[in-house]
Formats: structure tokens, sequence, C-alpha cells
């Protein structure tokens, strides 16, 4: 059968139907009764892994867990020399939406259900990460590091807000933590496809469906003390006053400002603390988080040191005392070139215009990178809203998904995977 024929066989339109149908399922799985919460190896998962189960089943696929909670569906004989990879995660963040990481297992289903009919010369391996936002143990990840065969053993001494361990969490779940290292993928892989809802407002504003992902842009995080001197707010003359928020005000517009001038680049300051906080004291010092992002790495280290080195400035001339202590400095992610450039041809074949876009989140492809070319799909997020009950998407855009979903896969048949 040409792989061209795909289009005529598979009836899309219900297809993404029972995706989206799919999603509200799931997200009925919950550890909150008034709104989504699904951590890791938490009891909702167990019936979040029983309905994926056996939506995997009724395709054929075999079914399996391993020692991380990763859910794996095999569709093929499984004896293939070569094996395709696609999924994305099954946990969610506090008071979540339907769609965030969900999505991209039902959509990979999907794909799956509409090449039945196509002889593909390799496995189908579709996996449904069982944590990578760090909610419950904050640590993110922990599904797909093992995957890769980076999970740390130290992680399982991570203690949960309940004093639980992330090795009792996988004991009480039902599974070995000593097997963990068997997690890690199959060496036949040759790629790795993640869908996922793109989690802000660019496609939506573009009135666009889907997009290539070309990039998961690299992120430093950091924490910027202000120490000044803690004063009456009443006695105290402006001139005299060494105000450590209004220091960090005044470098937050900077960092604002900085940011807006460099394309692509993006800049948070998005937690203060206060000290000593009452409304009638000069406050005397100021813990800030800085969260900067961008495709480029030295775009982004150097955007962190111009914000450090205006910071000091501030400093000096306000007579405050200045600290910084890094976090995370979490190199870019590039996406396999040849897939990206099958993704936007497979995007112009569903009649929408190619788009390749830089992930400002992270995402579960950005670890099996290390292992497998990878590549991502963006779906539009109506309003750009998610991590938010009201996330949503379009049942077409998801439509537009499964279809260049599926020619992806039909061309690297063809055409076979290249290297990063």
């Amino acid at each position: 059968m040409a792989y061209w024929h795909l289009h005529l066989l598979a009836d899309f339109a219900q297809l993404a139907e029972k995706c989206v149908a799919r999603c509200g399922l799931i997200a009925g799985f919950s550890e909150t009764g008034d709104s989504l919460t699904r951590t890791f190896l938490s009891n909702p998962m167990r019936d979040c892994h029983r309905a994926i189960s056996a939506w995997m089943e009724e395709l054929g696929m075999r079914v399996s867990l391993d020692a991380i909670g990763n859910l794996h569906g095999l569709y093929g004989s499984g004896t293939q020399p070569r094996r395709l990879l696609m999924g994305s995660h099954l946990d969610t963040v506090p008071c979540a939406g339907a769609y965030d990481g969900v999505l991209g297992v039902c959509v990979a289903l999907a794909v799956v259900e509409a090449l039945r009919n196509v002889s593909l010369p390799f496995d189908v391996e579709v996996l449904g990460f069982s944590e990578e936002e760090g909610v419950r143990f904050r640590v993110p990840f922990l599904g797909s590091l093992a995957t890769v065969g980076c999970f740390d053993p130290a992680l399982l001494d991570l203690q949960d807000s309940s004093g639980h361990t992330v090795r009792e969490a996988i004991q009480q779940f039902g599974l070995d933590p000593a097997r963990i290292p068997d997690a890690m993928m199959d060496t036949r892989a040759i790629a790795y496809l993640e869908f996922h809802i793109e989690q802000g407002p660019v496609l939506d504003t573009a009135g666009e469906s889907i997009a290539a992902v070309r990039a998961i842009a690299g992120q430093s995080r950091l924490e910027v003390v202000f120490v000044g001197r803690a004063n009456h707010a009443g006695t105290t003359p402006m001139e005299l006053r060494r105000d450590a928020l209004s220091g960090a005000a005044e470098w937050i517009m900077q960092v604002e400002e900085h940011a807006q001038a460099v394309n692509g680049l993006v800049a948070t300051v998005g937690k203060m603390q206060v000290s000593p906080g009452g409304g009638n004291i000069i406050p005397g010092e100021v813990r800030a988080s800085l969260d900067v992002r961008h495709s480029c790495d030295e775009t982004r280290t150097s955007a962190v040191r111009d914000m450090c080195r205006v910071a000091a400035q501030i400093a000096f001339r306000r007579g405050l005392e200045l600290s910084f202590k890094e976090q995370l400095n979490q190199p870019a992610v590039p996406m396999n070139q040849h897939l990206v450039d099958l993704i936007e041809k497979a995007i112009l074949r569903t009649g929408e215009v190619p788009r390749r876009m830089v992930s400002g989140a992270g995402h579960d492809a950005m670890i099996l990178a290390k292992k497998a070319p990878a590549a991502m799909i963006f779906i539009r997020s109506i309003g750009g809203i998610s991590h938010h009950p009201d996330e949503s998407v379009h049942v077409e855009d998801v439509e537009k998904a499964i279809r260049a979903g599926s020619l992806v896969l039909t061309d690297l048949a063809v055409e076979g995977v290249q290297p990063a």
C-alpha cells in the first residue's frame, strides 16, 4: 500500500474527537475532588494506567509498566530492527487542565490507530511517562530520566510533603526500585516524537493550529538577594534610607527592559520575599527569583551576566549589599533537524502554514534527545492558557496534529531518520 494514500483511509476527524473525549475522561482521575491534580505514582495514576492500557490493548499493543511507573504500549512484532517512540507525561501540576501531557499520549495512540492498515518497517512504542512536572518530589522528569538511563539513585531518598520517599512511592505502587535500570529505552529506538499543547499564546494569536518545535529553550534560575537596613517608615528621611525593596523594584524594571530588547529572550521575576514585611517598616531584605530563557545559550548567559551587573550597580548606588545564588543552568536542546523538516513538510500537507517555534517550557523530549533524535509537534492552546482548569484545544487542531504525525511516521518509513 502506498504510504501517501494514508490520508484517504483514516477518519482523522473521528480520531480527534476520540482524543479529546479521552482527555476529558482521564481528567476525572484526580487526587482532589474539585480540581485536577495527579502526581507521581498517586492512586489516581492507577486509574489513568488502567484506562490507557485498555485503549492500547484495543489496538493490539503489548502493554507493560516499568519500575519507575512509565506505561509502555508496543505496536508491532517487537522484533523489527528499528523502533519509533512517541509519548508524553501523565502527571499534572496542581489544579491542572485536561490536556497538558495526556493529550500527547492520546494523539500518539490515534496515530497508531490511523496506521493500522499500513505496514511500517519499524515497531512503534507509545510511552506515558510517570513524572514530568516535579510536583510531588520537587524534581522533574523522573520518568524520562529513567528512560535514558540517567536516573540518579540518590533521587530515591527524596521525600514528599508527607515524608514518603521516592523509593517508598515506587514500592507502594507495586514496583521494584532496584529494577529502574531496566526502564532504559530500547537500543533499537530511531527517534522520539512528542505531541504537546503549546502552553503559550503564539499559535492562538497567529490563528494557526500546529507547529514544529525547533528547540527547547535553555533556562537559568537564580536567587537574587538585596540587603539594606530596616527602619521606621515614618521617621527615616528618604535620602537616608537603604530600602532593599526599592532597589529590587528598580532592578526588576531593568530586567524587563533588557528582555524586551533581545529577540526571543524572556526574563521573569516571579517571586519575592520581603523582610521584615511590615507596612510601616522600610524593607531591610528582599529575596527575588530570576528566570531567564532563550534558545541560544550564549544569548541567555550573556543576558544573565548583564542583569546581575545592573543589579550590582543599583545596589552600590543605593548602599545595599547584594548576593546571587545560581539554582539552575539548563542548556538549550535543539530538536533533530531532519525530524523538524519532516514535521514542517507534514504540516504543509495538512493545509497549515509551516511554523517553527522555540519551546520556552521543558518537555520529556529534551531528556529523550540525550539518547535518540527527538522532535515535537505543538498544538494550539486556546487563549494561550495552560496549567489551569480553563486549558482547552480545538478538535480541528488535534485532527491536524494526528494527520501530521501520521505523515511523519510514513515519511520515516520511506526516508529513515538521520542523526542530530
